[in-house]
């Protein structure tokens, strides 16, 4: 199977916990590159967010899978949950080169980030071994040319004002979630009595 698949998304995050805007991303830039498999990538430990996360990295690999359940075409990875540590991009790129040494690889970031990839450990190794997809708000401002690479590409889509930190502040706050995230997380979310006693 591995062999098939000749363009493959890597789509990573801490996905807690995963959303509806986290789908409308991986679809929209599967569907506009034409990528054969888009792989979510839960972060052991994201070097960019400070704190403790409010659920495991375990229950976050949970609700991931069931928010991509029913399409075949989104698929999660363990990989930085099974290596620990920090999660730095340029190891898991290269974790999934080895993996798929024939594939064109293709890395999905919002713009959000895009503005911070410079800042990430080893920027240029990156785009050494991927091409970038950026998802953008339709009116969002281009980059200007000098500061493009030539494999990066720019997919818009509807605008998803929704973040995981907002879910998790609606659940302190005792509001609903629903059709926020997909409803097998949702019960999740509630089995597991998730982020309701954050402090």
């Amino acid at each position: 199977m591995a062999r098939k698949l000749k363009r493959i998304g890597i789509f990573g995050g801490s996905f807690d916990p995963p959303h509806l805007g986290h789908l409308v991303i991986a679809e929209m830039a599967r569907r506009s590159l034409k990528l054969d498999v888009v792989y979510f990538v839960p972060a052991y430990k994201p070097p960019h967010k400070e704190g403790r996360h409010p659920s495991t990295a375990r229950d976050r690999l949970a609700m991931t899978r069931l928010s991509l359940s029913g399409n075949a075409r989104l698929k999660v990875s363990d990989i930085e949950l099974r290596r620990k540590g920090i999660s730095y991009t340029v190891d898991t790129v290269r974790a999934f080169r080895k993996l798929f040494p024939e594939s064109q690889l293709f890395l999905i970031i919002g713009s959000d980030s895009l503005r911070q990839f410079h800042s990430w450990k080893s920027p240029r190794q990156i785009l050494d071994e991927v091409s970038l997809i950026v998802y953008r708000r339709p009116r969002s401002v281009r980059m200007k040319a000098s500061l493009r690479p030539m494999n990066m590409s720019f997919v818009g889509g509807p605008l998803m004002e929704i973040s995981s930190s907002e879910i998790r502040k609606k659940i302190q706050q005792g509001k609903s979630i629903r059709y926020l995230v997909r409803d097998n997380v949702f019960r999740f979310i509630q089995r597991k009595k998730l982020y309701s006693d954050l402090t």
